[in-house]
């Protein structure tokens, strides 16, 4: 035993040396060449000391994780949506669910502040803020049947505080999953490889759903090698097919591709759980953490520098041409899903507790999920960090800026101090096989592009145009996972909302009911996504300048949930695990949303852009990025309304918050007078471990019962 714990403390030593040394180059390094393999062991040192004793403590001290209490996928089996999961199978659930846009996107447009802000807040804020979140909701909506997070506020902080969180959540979510899709529509349109391969995920799918489910229950290792294959396989299929007589066939218009994304979500959301979204999303973990894996060992291997300021002077100044607004606050904005995000709390009281075997598991699946989060937004960051900062801008900064030419984005790059010539511009483009690469904006171009630097190191400068477009591949697959659960999370809030109505409700696997739902929120979303394919300025686009703090502020609200949970169940002292970031995250958003409403700057502020183009259409002037007098009428509108949809969630997140703190305040007062929404204690009959790798006692639990099982 001596032995042992030597040995684990010499291990967590070297562990916490590495992470330790790394942020000591990140942080001291000023003017000399950094390598991105400094960033890589700051996180990696970070992330192992945060599971292994921070996520612990709180598992064990703070929520005392009951292996002995049935969960509601063991008590409410159904074989819908409640259904006892493998906890792999769950882990690749989950994380495919939650890792949606952000972690990819948010970082690389992050990189305009330099490399250091979104360093530290994608690291720090998943082990304090965001993780905690994710494995904290997780816990409270098991022990509540799988309550959705709004009804949860509902029923813990009251009607009224409990209908500000229902809306705001629930108008939160439809926004969210507009912009994803959007995402993935102009990631898949025109683009027969990438189309084939991520149609191939869907039939995959069902036949590992129906391997596990019917031919061979609980081969988990088995279905996963079958489905590595068969992933690999539609993977390779799909370059064949773009250079087929096929590619026409899987070449899609973006209005048709809307059509059947609506018409996936839709699917997805009603089919029982098993049989398509747990193990789709589990199919499409092995690429993200296995494309992610290799790009970490890549940045090792080839060791790249970065090339971006750790600080740049945008950070400051606030003009920055990526996004307006200085560091604070809208580095911690930007980069939303990789840190702390609002849609994770949502899928934590949505899909995984109705499907998670045991409450010693929401360490792992909720805490530990976010950590692998963390690690694609830092990868993103390395890869946008590490190419030319000249190409990084001239990519991620609009037309209406640097014009459409090499030669004036060159120029008008320079005049920020970042040189880069026309003709490299050029041979970047043409080094991955793209026309042109200016004004790429979203940041998944960005991402491709620094992805393919990495790994065209390592296997040739020949297959850099092969990385490019499988990373762009690699990003819609990427999304697609967190829309198809998103849908389904969608239905249930609807459904808890409309059970205070009307009681059938209540009952998510009721299957009118789960049609209906289903079918609203796959139009709301479907809607909002097809005018802002055929407007560029108008439906989902109009919304997506919110996306952000919406999703901020939903993070507040489930903070303000799991610190009210905390008090009210005994753990007053243990309030700030969750009170904390809450109060970070709380002055964070409603700091940005005073400004995206009031700055009197019309890059930041929403109501004095609507001021500058309504003034502008009067003297009969047209403004980019208008083309035409109907577009700065549309720019009006979409200011107006983004305005407004910023002042109203902001308001409601406040009414939560305070309504949350007096509920806490009446509860220390006075006791006796809270409720608590819990589910009755059963025990459990399932044995299953907590961790990934069973320990030595979790085995010989296991093996005792089978050998009690009857007929054994």
């Amino acid at each position: 035993m001596r032995t042992a714990n030597t040995r684990s403390i010499v291990i967590w030593t070297l562990v916490a040396l590495v992470g330790a040394a790394g942020w000591a180059v990140l942080a001291l390094s000023r003017g000399e060449e950094v390598s991105a393999a400094w960033m890589v062991a700051a996180a990696l040192g970070s992330y192992a000391i945060a599971y292994r004793f921070y996520s612990k403590f709180i598992a064990t001290k703070v929520l005392k994780v009951d292996k002995t209490r049935a969960t509601p996928a063991e008590r409410l089996n159904n074989g819908i949506d409640f259904h006892p999961t493998d906890r792999r199978v769950l882990l690749g659930h989950h994380f495919a669910a939650i890792a949606g846009a952000g972690p990819l996107v948010g970082p690389v447009l992050a990189a305009q502040m330099g490399y250091l802000p979104g360093t530290i807040w994608i690291i720090v804020g998943v082990i304090f803020a965001g993780a905690v979140q994710d494995m904290v909701v997780l816990f409270f909506s098991t022990r509540r049947d799988g309550r959705s997070l709004g009804q949860m506020a509902r029923e813990e902080i009251g009607p009224f505080g409990g209908a500000a969180a229902l809306l705001a959540a629930f108008a939160i979510m439809i926004i969210l999953l507009g912009v994803l899709a959007l995402v993935i529509v102009n990631a898949l349109a025109e683009s027969p490889w990438g189309t084939f391969s991520i149609a191939m995920t869907i039939p995959i799918a069902l036949l590992m759903g129906f391997y596990l489910r019917v031919l061979r229950p609980g081969r988990v290792t088995e279905v996963s090698l079958i489905g590595i294959a068969l992933l690999l396989l539609a993977l390779v299929s799909g370059r064949w097919v773009a250079e087929s007589s096929w590619a026409d066939t899987f070449t899609l218009a973006p209005s048709t591709l809307v059509i059947w994304l609506v018409a996936y979500g839709f699917i997805a959301s009603i089919l029982p759980v098993w049989m398509l979204l747990a193990p789709r999303d589990y199919l499409s973990t092995f690429m993200k953490i296995g494309t992610i894996f290799l790009l970490a060992l890549g940045v090792v291997i080839a060791l790249p520098t970065l090339k971006m300021d750790a600080v740049t002077d945008f950070a400051s100044r606030g003009d920055g041409p990526v996004f307006a607004g200085s560091l604070f606050p809208f580095v911690f904005i930007t980069i939303a899903c990789g840190a702390l995000s609002g849609f994770h709390s949502l899928i934590s009281s949505g899909t995984t507790p109705k499907m998670i075997q045991k409450e010693t598991q929401v360490r792992m699946i909720g805490y530990g999920s976010m950590l692998m989060e963390s690690s694609v937004a830092v990868m993103a960051l390395i890869a946008a960090s590490i190419i030319d900062p000249g190409l990084y801008f001239a990519m991620n900064a609009p037309a209406g800026v640097i014009g459409d030419s090499v030669q004036n984005a060159s120029q008008v790059v320079g005049s920020w101090g970042y040189q880069i010539s026309p003709e490299d511009l050029a041979a970047a483009a043409r080094n991955v096989e793209e026309a042109s690469l200016l004004s790429r904006t979203g940041g998944a171009p960005t991402l491709a592009i620094g992805i393919s630097d990495i790994f065209s190191q390592i296997t040739g400068d020949s297959l850099r145009a092969f990385w490019y477009h499988f990373a762009i591949m690699f990003e819609a697959l990427f999304i697609l996972t967190a829309l198809d659960a998103g849908t389904r999370v969608g239905r249930f809030m609807l459904q808890d909302t409309l059970g205070n109505l009307y009681k059938p409700f209540k009952n998510v696997s009721w299957k009118p009911g789960l049609v209906i739902t289903s079918g609203i929120v796959c139009g709301l979303w479907g809607y909002f996504l097809w005018v802002g394919v055929h407007e560029p300025l108008g439906g989902i686009n109009q919304l997506f300048p919110i996306f952000g703090i919406s999703n901020q502020l939903l993070a507040a609200v489930a903070l303000a949930v799991c610190t009210t949970l905390l008090v009210k169940s005994g753990r007053l002292k243990w309030a700030w695990v969750t009170g904390i970031p809450l109060a970070w995250d709380a002055t964070v958003t409603l700091t940005a949303s005073w400004q995206k409403v009031f700055s009197s700057d019309p890059r930041v502020g929403f109501f004095k852009q609507r001021s500058v183009y309504q003034d502008a259409i009067d003297r009969g002037e047209v403004l980019a990025p208008a083309k035409t007098m109907d577009d700065m009428r549309t720019v009006v509108t979409n200011s107006t309304v983004d305005g407004v949809l910023s002042a109203v969630l902001a308001m409601l997140i406040v009414i939560v918050i305070v309504d949350a703190a007096r509920v806490c305040i009446r509860h220390v007062r006075r006791p006796a007078l809270s409720t608590l929404s819990e589910a009755p204690y059963v025990e459990s009959k399932i044995v299953a471990p907590a961790g990934l790798i069973p320990t030595r006692q979790e085995k010989e639990e296991e093996r005792d019962a089978v050998g009690a099982a009857p007929g054994s």
